[in-house]
């Protein structure tokens, strides 16, 4: 790997991503729980993935901040260059062995994500992107769907389930949206859900309250696949969580507007 570049090298990101495998199929450690909050859980696996990142990343990148999910450490300079990292998205999937979980880590250079690497090694899928490059799949170009209505597109959900008094506002859209669309799936992961939107599995996305490192990689995946991500209410803020709505933009107006009725 090339140390002490001022630009970061996309590859030599993506091969610091993939050796965090093996941490993530160690069965004993995605056991090993504690609970931040009402659904809301760490595992060892959390924190040996964040760890091991954050370390690599420092000794190649040493002027870069380092914003994670874990341990305190989600506070930076967001004028200064930085990583976002959520060393596993979708902790519960882990936790139930649901094959549904990945490591996300963004980019950010003068407020805006510049390069994205989300990795499942469950199925083996490794989305990435950096700006003005294009995304990809397992190497492979990947574009958002040609789906121009609501109606005729699939949505994935997200519940916000750290917070439950959400529910009502939640499952009032929830039904607002199932009834003017194709259909909804709700898969427990924001990197993924919005990954799936980039490659076409589904044709859009939204969920409220949602932090830094679950939305930073995936935006730049997203909008170099040719979609369209934002706030409820405007352009994304990396700096602070956001409502945020991910689509293959063809959809986006009109999937905003039946979210905000």
């Amino acid at each position: 790997m090339s140390t002490l570049n001022v630009q970061p090298d996309l590859q030599d990101v993506i091969n610091l991503v993939l050796k965090t495998k093996p941490l993530i199929m160690d069965a004993q450690s995605s056991h090993d729980v504690t609970v931040k909050g009402r659904a809301d859980f760490v595992t060892r696996t959390d924190t040996s993935v964040q760890q091991f990142l954050k370390e690599h990343l420092a000794a190649a990148w040493p002027h870069i901040q380092f914003l994670g999910e874990e341990n305190g450490q989600n506070h930076a300079d967001f004028s200064k260059p930085v990583w976002i990292l959520d060393p596993i998205d979708g902790t519960t999937n882990l936790i139930y062995n649901y094959m549904h979980s990945a490591v996300s880590l963004g980019y950010c250079e003068n407020h805006e994500v510049t390069m994205g690497v989300i990795y499942n090694p469950f199925r083996e899928e490794l989305f990435y992107a950096q700006k003005g490059r294009g995304a990809y799949l397992n190497g492979q170009r990947i574009h958002v769907s040609s789906k121009s209505a609501l109606n005729d597109s699939l949505i994935a959900v997200g519940t916000t389930p750290y917070d439950k008094t959400m529910a009502p506002v939640n499952f009032k859209t929830f039904q607002r949206i199932f009834e003017n669309c194709l259909d909804i799936r709700r898969s427990g992961s924001a990197a993924l859900d919005i990954a799936y939107t980039a490659c076409g599995r589904q044709d859009g996305y939204f969920e409220r309250d949602l932090k830094p490192w679950d939305f930073s990689a995936g935006a730049v995946i997203l909008s170099e696949a040719g979609g369209t991500v934002t706030g409820f209410d405007g352009p994304i803020d990396f700096s602070k969580n956001q409502n945020i709505i991910a689509s293959n933009g063809l959809i986006h107006d009109e999937l905003t507007k039946a979210i905000l009725f």
